[in-house]
């Protein structure tokens, strides 16, 4: 799909709100910049989410990155990205810090800026909001960025919204990799797949401590005449749903034995939710 235009106007940015751009919440928010709104190399990203169920746009591997730690944690219950500030609002900031307002080069129309990511998280029963800019840390000496950062400090400070900046310094990519192996194993297909994946839980619940993974998953295999790797696909269903957990900061092996894996069908526990504390 061919990418539009990246040049502000009043009428262009009074058509975004009548869209609902920057409205809603969980699966019917919309985010200010779509993938197709803005110019790429061929690092934007379209990806669905499991906590929202609708496509998340992700203007950078690194957007991308993040997303997938927010969608693994279980406090997060909302993911808003692109979200936009009002501009009124930073515009007044920008006037008192005497800062100049980002604007369009060529029209000369102030821009709306936004924030990367509203982070909605549910922390011992009481919904708190997070804002996180995206940042590769080679930006981030650099003074207009660090004018920018200080609009929309400011801005979320305001709101009483806990705002930071993350880079790749703080992505865990191992952690990522693993999320991304098992991203697409979130749902199954069919109640077939479901039957088998209960099996293999209870299969793996109750085998000797000692027993490889490898092991368990051929003899499944075998024992219900199924395609090969199919036991894969169900185990990295189980881990999707944290009803079986490892350790996802290091690289997931079939050699893995039983004692080694956390089994916690039912249990709200969970080991590895770190990523906007």
């Amino acid at each position: 799909m061919a990418k539009r235009k990246l040049e502000w106007t009043e009428k262009k940015i009074a058509k975004y709100i009548k869209e609902g751009r920057g409205s809603g919440e969980l699966k019917s928010y919309k985010p200010w910049l779509t993938v197709q709104d803005v110019p790429s190399d061929g690092r934007s990203h379209r990806i669905n989410g499991w906590k929202t169920n609708r496509i998340h746009h992700l203007l950078s591997d690194l957007e991308r990155d993040y997303f997938y730690l927010l969608n693994w944690a279980k406090d997060v219950i909302d993911i808003r990205e692109q979200f936009p500030l009002d501009r009124e609002k930073t515009y007044e900031i920008a006037s008192e810090r005497n800062i100049n307002h980002p604007i369009d080069s060529k029209t000369g129309t102030p821009i709306v800026l936004t924030t990367d990511f509203l982070i909605t998280k549910r922390i011992n029963g009481r919904i708190q909001y997070f804002a996180r800019t995206i940042k590769p840390s080679e930006l981030l000496n650099h003074p207009r960025t660090i004018e920018k950062f200080e609009i929309e400090r400011a801005y979320w400070q305001e709101k009483d919204i806990d705002w930071g900046i993350v880079t790749e310094r703080e992505i865990p990519m191992q952690y990522v990799k693993n999320i991304i192996w098992l991203y697409n194993a979130f749902n199954l297909e069919n109640d077939d797949e479901r039957y088998f994946a209960d099996i293999l839980y209870h299969t793996i619940a109750n085998e000797e401590k000692a027993k490889k993974l490898s092991e368990i998953v051929s003899k499944f295999e075998a024992d219900y005449n199924l395609d090969k790797g199919a036991a894969i696909h169900l185990l990295r269903y189980l881990f999707a749903q944290k009803m079986i957990r490892f350790n996802m900061e290091q690289k997931f092996s079939r050699q893995l034995c039983v004692e080694q894996l956390i089994i916690s069908k039912g249990s709200e526990e969970t080991v590895y939710d770190f990523v906007v504390s």
